[in-house]
């Protein structure tokens, strides 16, 4: 007979500057994975907006706030745009690989110049190497370091361009990290492409989303998630299609009254 299913215990951070619009406060609700029902927690609870950091689920949890919304694309109805058509055959001469999640020194090296030309001042710029091997090995669910490189010469593996963190589900590839190449001789549209790789592998797979974290409505830095359609994000009602609901962001579904609704959240997913 297997062990009961435990309800797991939520703790929320203290409120800290919001990384995505000046002027607000963010804060957290996260709870840990561990335990046998590592795998089915995560899911669960990514179905209803929390994103899986190491071996903790967290989703924002802002007093005054409800701007982060998760979003999804629906892999197997996916309609490329031409500039996706583009990046699709720009780079597909990359060769890609689903790595266990080991970090490498390669990978590090990637990341740093990666977060250097990107987000100088961000939250992971002071990341080591014990910090990023804490990224990437520390996790409970089926996850890999998807790689791309150039194309191999000679039997040798070519250069790294780019990687993504990211973890498969039952319903779909959930994208953890994603960095690539940034220098002035570096492939243009990297980062549209790997989300592309992504949708393309989850529709080949027959997984049906490809969840790509939260989207900040008027944070340029977040903007370029709604280029991929059709798009799902997360409201009160569930999902629901993006290009259905208009522009203003939905109520935060984590926002409930009681414990008892945010159980019968969990058992519904």
């Amino acid at each position: 007979m297997s062990a009961p299913f435990r309800f797991p215990k939520f703790f929320v951070t203290n409120p800290s500057p919001c990384p995505y619009l000046p002027g607000k406060v963010e804060r957290k609700v996260f709870t840990e994975l561990g335990g046998r029902h590592g795998t089915e927690l995560n899911e669960a609870l990514g179905r209803i907006g929390f994103r899986r950091s190491q071996s903790v689920a967290y989703r924002p949890s802002c007093i005054d706030c409800s701007a982060c919304v998760s979003v999804r694309v629906l892999a197997t109805e996916f309609q490329p745009t031409v500039t996706h058509r583009k990046l699709l055959k720009r780079h597909g001469d990359l060769e890609v690989t689903a790595c266990k999640p080991w970090t490498t020194e390669e990978q590090y090296s990637l990341l740093r110049r990666y977060l250097a030309a990107r987000h100088p001042g961000g939250g992971m710029a002071e990341m080591d190497e014990g910090d990023f091997a804490d990224m990437v090995e520390q996790t409970p669910v089926r996850t890999f370091v998807i790689e791309y490189r150039e194309p191999s010469v000679d039997g040798r593996p070519g250069r790294l361009v780019g990687a993504c963190l990211s973890d498969q589900q039952s319903d779909g590839l959930s994208m953890i990290y994603s960095f690539f190449d940034p220098g002035p001789d570096a492939r243009k549209g990297l980062g549209t492409y790997i989300i592309l790789d992504h949708i393309v592998r989850a529709a080949r797979a027959n997984l049906p989303y490809v969840y790509l974290g939260y989207w900040v409505e008027g944070s340029p830095r977040m903007a370029y998630k709604t280029s991929f359609k059709p798009l799902e994000r997360l409201g009160r009602d569930g999902w629901r299609r993006m290009d259905e609901l208009g522009g203003a962001a939905p109520a935060d579904p984590f926002s409930l009254p009681n414990r008892r609704e945010r159980k019968r959240l969990l058992i519904d997913a």
